[in-house]
């Protein structure tokens, strides 16, 4: 399956949509912030165990209750569908 690359368009109809994400340095970019570090680590973890299963893992950096996220896909060198479908369910993690 190829992966394909999401135009001007796609990003920033994804943008406008889910507001809390930008487009940083060619990468989706948001930040969580939580009440404490084991809610922010939670939150770390559910995603992980999905992005292994999907072998799509973001960058992501977390300092006490903020976690800094930046998708792409590395093999296309931009944003995919990949990075769409994985921004949605951190929103859902986050909003639980």
């Amino acid at each position: 399956m190829q992966i394909m690359k999401a135009d001007t368009e796609q990003v920033e109809a994804f943008t406008q949509q889910n507001d809390q994400w930008s487009l940083q340095d060619g990468k989706l970019h948001r930040e969580f912030v939580f009440k404490d570090f084991v809610q922010a680590f939670g939150f770390m973890t559910e995603v992980a165990l999905h992005a292994e299963k999907s072998n799509h893992h973001p960058e992501w950096c977390n300092v006490y209750k903020k976690v800094t996220v930046n998708l792409t896909t590395h093999e296309v060198g931009g944003i995919t569908e990949r990075d769409f479908k994985l921004a949605k369910l951190m929103d859902q993690i986050a909003a639980r």
